[in-house]
This record gives C-alpha cells, sequence and structure tokens, in this order.
C-alpha cells in the first residue's frame, strides 16, 4: 500500500522499490480492494526480496515492522512505520491501515521537497 500511495502522490516525481527481506508471495487481496476504493491499483504488484545493493541504492528506506532483519548501512535514512498487520484482517481493518499509511506517505513527500 506504502508504495502505491507513494506512485500515486508522487506523480511520477519519485522512483518506488517495493519488497522486503521476506516478502509475501503476493499482495495481500484485501490491500488490493482497500486501495481500488481509493482509486490506485495495485493488482499486479508483486512484493520482491531486498538485496543489501538495493538498501544500498535507495535514498530513504521504509521499514515496517522487520526489526533486527533489516540490514542497516551508515548515512541511509531509515523510517521505520510501526503499523498494524493487515494480513489476514478483514477490510474495515485493512481501511484504517490504508489511511494511515496515506498520512505517512503525504508526511515523507512533503519532508523529500516533492510535490504531490
Amino acid at each position: 500500500m506504502a508504495a502505491g500511495w507513494l506512485q500515486h502522490l508522487g506523480a511520477g516525481n519519485i522512483t518506488v522499490l517495493s519488497g522486503g527481506t521476506q516478502p509475501a508471495e503476493q499482495v495481500n487481496a484485501a490491500a488490493v480492494e482497500a486501495m481500488a476504493e481509493v482509486g490506485i491499483d495495485i493488482a499486479a504488484s508483486v512484493p520482491k526480496l531486498w538485496s543489501d545493493t538495493t538498501v544500498q541504492q535507495a535514498d530513504v528506506i521504509v521499514t515496517m515492522g522487520c526489526g533486527d532483519v533489516c540490514p542497516v548501512y551508515p548515512g541511509k535514512r531509515y523510517e521505520d512505520w510501526e503499523l498494524e498487520d493487515p494480513a489476514g484482517q478483514g477490510i474495515e481493518m485493512v481501511r484504517g491501515v490504508r489511511d494511515d499509511i496515506k498520512s505517512r506517505v503525504e508526511a515523507l513527500l512533503t519532508s523529500l521537497n516533492i510535490d504531490e
């Protein structure tokens, strides 16, 4: 959902790589539905395994509760967004996570001086 919001609100002014150290095999169906409700299609998204190289090339790394598993490199900007895990949850709960992520993405874009 964060990648969907970043691509949508960044309006082509930002490159987004979405993945993780232990990505799921597919995007959560409730997340796809929740994002579709706001006009953002993430249905074709595929979670990707991040390599050390991927992390080293990023300007900002947003983590969502990966703890000690995430590689940390000096000089990189990290944001750890503690969010409720939408896995296996109903659409009502996922909508709340979606809206929380949107607020965080808006703040991130503002801090990067990226126009929405």
